[in-house]
């Protein structure tokens, strides 16, 4: 606990830098993985933070010590050359893309790592330490580096926040933006520059081999939660803070914990729990309105079958007749008659049940649906009247009194449908 407040009241003047590198790293993490996320360029993201890593050898072994200067320029044109060689290998082989980032990824981090183990073995005392840059070590920062760092990183978002519109044309609209007049190959030219930037502004806290979770997994977090790019944008910084706070303090209370590892642990936690509880697109959601769903058509279903009833003359079934209408879904049918007992569409007298007149109209709105979605598909797209059944059992269900108007409206309120039953509009 005390060190939980130390670190979180700032009474380290270190510690505040830290945590403004670390905030400011993860903003701009965020906000390009976010565009990468969004443009498809995941994959390329993973190979530019390996593809740092001889550069990072070399501008050691030109500075003779980890000067950050060195160190983000060797990166910057490593990335840049990994990056480059990406889209000459896509314009000029018959190589997948996949492949061909494999390649790279690969390719590239293994020529850092005989670089590394080469430096290590030099004898230079200067080279201790550099081997953070693999997993990374945020608390290992110097206030020299973070003023570098930090100052790539709000560059990264001033320029993303002032030409806005034209990332998102890239990424959204290429080709509307090619035809009235935007420099696209040149955008997207300064997008791939801004993401060789944020990862190699990441590379000290992070690490090379785990940077590109930092770039797309908030993205990905975030995407569960909103459909707006403003909300995404938003949502992807707060979860790459939170998790790149977290830590940079498990690295503050365990000096022997690298950072990167903590920070994916975090995000992944965030990524889970976006996965299973986000609404709309969260798995749990979707479970349980999936099960509404079924419901909400068996139900429905029901009536349909009490309805036909009626129209033959019948006004009520017997309920073992109800059940075997649909032999192999019992528990449903029964829950589903229990449904409309509750809502008073159907009465249930002994063994026997029957619509009530709201439940009349509720049924009379599915019959007409099914049969207006029967007849457009039969007339408007020329399917046979023999095939047109189970197409209009899922979008009954789905059909909105909008869609219901129009449909009656193209179809010039019909009478009948494809099978010359009536399309209710009036009690039988």
């Amino acid at each position: 606990m005390e060190d939980f407040v130390y670190f979180f009241t700032f009474q380290d003047p270190s510690i505040l830098w830290v945590v403004l590198g670390i905030t400011l790293l993860g903003i701009g993490s965020a906000y390009v993985g976010t565009f990468s996320f969004l443009d498809k360029k995941a994959l390329l993201g993973d190979a530019i933070s390996h593809a740092v890593l001889p550069g990072i050898c070399l501008g050691f072994i030109l500075a003779g010590e980890k000067n950050p200067v060195y160190i983000v320029s060797g990166a910057f044109v490593s990335g840049g050359i990994a990056t480059f060689l990406s889209t000459w290998l896509k314009r000029n082989t018959k190589l997948s893309e996949d492949a061909i980032i494999a390649t790279i990824l690969s390719v590239f981090f293994g020529i850092g790592i005989v670089m590394l183990t080469a430096l290590q073995k030099s004898g230079n005392p200067e080279i201790a330490g550099l081997n953070t840059f693999i997993f990374g070590n945020a608390i290992g920062i110097s206030e020299k580096d973070l003023m570098l760092y930090g100052g790539l990183a709000l560059f990264i978002l001033l320029v993303l926040t002032f030409f806005m519109k034209e990332f998102r044309l890239m990424v959204f609209d290429r080709e509307f933006g090619d035809s009235i007049g935007f420099p696209m190959k040149f955008i997207s030219f300064s997008f791939n520059v801004l993401m060789i930037l944020a990862v190699v502004i990441g590379i000290q806290a992070i690490g090379v081999v785990l940077m590109a979770a930092l770039l797309i997994t908030p993205a990905s977090a975030a995407r569960f939660w909103t459909d707006r790019l403003s909300t995404l944008l938003i949502l992807a910084a707060l979860f790459s803070i939170l998790s790149g706070v977290m830590g940079t303090y498990v690295s503050f209370i365990l000096p022997q914990m690298p950072t990167g590892p903590w920070v994916v642990v975090f995000l992944s936690l965030i990524a889970l729990i976006s996965f299973l509880f986000s609404p709309k697109s969260g798995m749990l959601f979707r479970f349980f309105a999936r099960k509404k769903y079924l419901r909400k058509s068996h139900r429905e279903h029901l009536l349909k079958a009490l309805y036909k009833a009626l129209e033959e003359g019948r006004k009520s079934l017997p309920i073992e007749e109800i059940y075997e209408l649909y032999p192999y879904h019992r528990p449903q049918t029964l829950t589903g008659i229990k449904d409309l007992q509750q809502y008073s569409y159907i009465n249930h007298n002994q063994e026997f049940i029957e619509l009530t007149e709201s439940g009349i109209s509720e049924a009379m709105r599915i019959v007409r649906l099914h049969r207006l979605w029967e007849l457009y598909l039969n007339e408007s797209m020329n399917i046979a009247p023999d095939h047109v059944h189970d197409s209009a059992e899922q979008l009954e269900h789905l059909l909105t009194p909008e869609l219901e108007a129009l449909l009656e409206k193209r179809l010039n309120y019909p009478a009948l449908d494809p099978h010359q039953e009536t399309i209710p509009r009036d009690r039988p």
